[in-house]
């Protein structure tokens, strides 16, 4: 009889818990998001935007408002002024939230997990800014745009998964869209390899942004070490930690190398960012990346 009082309990602490981590996810965004130049978003092709792109011969077909009396007036044909192509595009975003995310070498560095979201939701809040239909990978928040939607991902990225390694989410991808996969991609390639396929399939380019710790990529240990998954399912001790170094930099790399082989055959590309460089430069690395993407 006092197991269900005790049960609610502990799902109410889990769920204030998961809870706790959204108004400060959210509050560092907005402010990274806001300290990166919002430019204009038009797209270097004809359409229904509000810039003029060029002027070109009247057509059949074409309304007798569109054209340009002042062009026209110049010669014997007649001009119709097209605008920019400015219709909103559609971007799928997946966050791993991972156990294996949840590292940190030292105080003075995030966890990855907290890089990760902050660099995600960020981005997802300079494309919703600029009219673009942003949602995650699955299904489970279909992409749309407006604060309501900010809101819905913070809270959808607050969580955490219990697994060492989440696999990317590839499944409903609308065709022709553009995606955003952020991970230490340290786990398996499998998953990998089938959601770069099922998107190349679909037309769908997009980024791998791989997120390491300083201590990941400089491999920095010295003397006895034991390494050990976040959930202690994985575990290694070595008495000269040094002599792994060159062994798991050469790994380091050729997985980076493959990954990046992985890019260009989906049409996607690969940037790696350290927990201890600035979330600002990769964020603009992010947002330039995925508008180049949709020209």
């Amino acid at each position: 009889m006092n197991d269900a009082p005790a049960s609610a309990l502990a799902l109410r602490h889990a769920a204030e818990e998961d809870a706790s981590a959204f108004p400060p996810l959210l509050v560092e965004a907005q402010e990274l998001a806001g300290s990166v130049m919002l430019g204009e978003h038009g797209r270097r092709r004809s359409g229904t935007g509000d810039d003029f792109w060029q002027y070109r011969p009247l057509q059949q077909g074409d309304s007798r408002r569109m054209i340009d009396h002042r062009m026209s007036a110049k010669g014997d044909q007649q001009f119709v002024r097209e605008r920019e192509w400015q219709i909103a595009q559609t971007i799928h975003v997946w966050s791993d939230l991972g156990a294996s995310m949840r590292y940190a070498s030292q105080a003075a560095v995030p966890q990855k997990i907290d890089r990760a979201r902050l660099l995600t939701l960020a981005a997802s809040i300079l494309m919703i800014r600029a009219g673009e239909r942003v949602g995650l990978t699955g299904g489970l928040l279909p992409p749309r745009r407006g604060n309501i939607q900010v809101l819905r991902l913070a809270e959808m990225l607050s969580q955490t998964e219990p697994q060492d390694y989440t696999p990317p989410e590839h499944r409903a991808l609308i065709p022709h869209a553009r995606a955003l996969f952020v991970s230490d991609f340290l786990g398996p390639f499998d998953e990998l390899q089938i959601a770069l396929g099922k998107a190349a399939d679909r037309g769908v380019r997009g980024v791998l942004l791989q997120v390491l710790d300083p201590s990941e990529v400089d491999f920095d240990f010295q003397g006895r070490t034991r390494f050990q998954s976040i959930n202690g399912g994985i575990e290694h001790e070595t008495l000269k930690a040094s002599a792994l170094r060159t062994r798991y930099i050469q790994r380091l790399e050729e997985r980076r190398k493959f990954m990046d082989e992985l890019c260009q055959l989906a049409g996607w590309r690969l940037h790696v960012h350290r927990t201890d460089h600035s979330a600002q430069s990769a964020l603009m690395w992010l947002f330039e990346t995925l508008q180049r993407s949709a020209a």
